[in-house]
């Protein structure tokens, strides 16, 4: 499945991983956003991506932020791939906005238990499932680990934003309702409920995170609505949602979807787009992570490939830094780590674990002599080429140890190369990147020449 479930890289700096983006630190005025192709429903991400839907969702966000900045400004500055966009950092409010025009989702729920009252605001009795409310109802939540509803008045009182920041907040959040009810309209959709998220930039409010997604709204078709207001087709993740309660157990959501719910979800998200946009998606055979790593690489986010070197001890640091030296002039990320197999190996498939799962290409090379387990442990925990080089003093110490570096066990394909610099040269051709065999081909070929002439001179000697 050529899904996005998570971007890991050693070369990012990531800050935070929530239940569908991931946020990354490019500076101290700039981060990158990740929409992933996770799905988050009733407080739980489940096990089932849906490909492409990340791509949706940053792509349409990026059109709704351009179409709002004359209501108030945002924290969007470019997309640089189809699921991530760069933006301005914001110190967030951590209220959200819910804008509902409709009684529907979880409100409906509520309200057929005799319920009247939500954040605060109370809605008008006698309505039936998908009725219109005479005006839109403002209901924030929380943004903690289990959002709550709240009222405008505890949202002061509990120090979540002061009362002229929410009120600013709401004036704006029916603006932006206002805005996208008009435009929809027009393109034969509802857009019944959503939510707003707010930030601070140098003390000015701003919208953040997305706006009239399939994630964060739900969508109606308005034909299909007027003929049957309480079975309109959902354009958005409710679809989701249904299916999870129809197939509750005990109080328990299902934590994966059938393939047909995963077809079907992506194929309504992207119809909305192009309902919205009028623009097709469009599809591509390419691999997410061969894609991603390639804009990033382009944007000089990252490079195109590390090696990371794990030595055991820092005692081995200067046999390391000649191999760092010799690595960077290709231009790849070098990193340098020490961890030992003896004295705390239960922490190296977690320390690990951003190099197994990493997005680019990748090699280790284990630097550890005297009774070798690095290499061993680190070829057993890792997806991607292990190369011991280990630090030998002398000729001795090499016949007495070399055999630690060369016995592995079964199931670890950890390599053995004396030199460090063919350890180099072997940890750089693993990566197998297009630019650096063009680069091996000039050196191949400028050794072979300086031979023949070599050979040239000590026979006309």
């Amino acid at each position: 499945m050529n899904a996005l479930s998570n971007l890991i890289s050693p070369q990012l700096d990531k800050i935070h991983s929530g239940k569908v983006r991931e946020s990354f630190r490019v500076d101290d005025n700039t981060r990158m956003i990740v929409a992933t192709d996770r799905v988050s429903s009733f407080d739980q991400v489940l096990k089932t991506p849906i490909p492409g839907k990340g791509a949706v969702l940053n792509q349409l966000a990026a059109f709704w932020f351009e179409n709002t900045r004359d209501i108030v400004d945002n924290h969007f500055i470019k997309i640089i791939d189809p699921n991530i966009s760069l933006v301005r950092e914001a110190v967030p409010v951590k209220i959200e906005v819910i804008v509902r025009g409709y009684l529907t989702g979880s409100m409906w729920r509520k309200y057929q238990k005799g319920i009247r009252e939500f954040s605060g605001v109370k809605a008008p009795d006698g309505l039936k499932k998908h009725d219109k409310f005479p005006e839109p109802l403002v209901t924030p939540t929380t943004k903690e680990e289990s959002d709550r509803e709240i009222s405008p008045k505890n949202i002061v009182e509990e120090g979540w934003a002061d009362k002229k920041v929410y009120e600013e907040m709401e004036r704006i959040s029916k603006m932006l309702f206002k805005r996208g009810q008009d435009y929809l309209g027009q393109r034969n959709l509802i857009l019944v409920d959503t939510k707003y998220e707010f930030g601070l930039i140098d003390g000015k409010i701003v919208l953040i995170d997305e706006i009239h997604t399939p994630d964060s709204s739900r969508f109606w078709q308005a034909d299909n609505y007027e003929k049957d207001p309480e079975n309109a087709i959902q354009l958005d993740k409710e679809f989701v949602r249904s299916y999870l309660l129809k197939n509750k157990v005990n109080d328990t959501y299902p934590d994966t979807l059938p393939d047909d719910v995963v077809n079907e979800t992506i194929e309504r998200y992207q119809a909305l787009y192009k309902m919205i946009t009028g623009e097709d998606m469009g599809s591509e055979n390419v691999d997410v992570n061969t894609r991603i790593t390639s804009n990033l690489v382009r944007e000089k986010l990252m490079k195109d490939a590390y090696i990371a070197i794990i030595m055991g001890s820092p005692a081995d640091m200067e046999h390391c830094l000649k191999m760092k030296e010799m690595i960077e002039k290709y231009d790849i990320r070098v990193d340098l780590r020490v961890m030992s197999a003896h004295k705390n190996g239960e922490d190296i498939a977690g320390k690990v674990n951003v190099y197994h799962h990493s997005v680019e290409p990748g090699a280790i090379i284990a630097v550890a002599g005297l009774s070798n387990g690095l290499g061993g442990a680190l070829g057993a925990n890792l997806s991607i080429p292990v190369i011991n080089c280990p630090p030998f003093k002398d000729n001795v110490d090499m016949l007495v140890n070399i055999n630690s570096s060369l016995m592995m066990p079964s199931k670890t394909p950890a390599a053995t190369v004396v030199k460090p610099a063919n350890a180099v040269a072997f940890a750089l051709r693993s990566l197998n990147l297009s630019r650096l065999r063009q680069i091996f081909e000039v050196e191949i070929e400028a050794m072979k020449k300086q031979l023949r002439e070599d050979d040239e001179n000590v026979s006309q000697g």
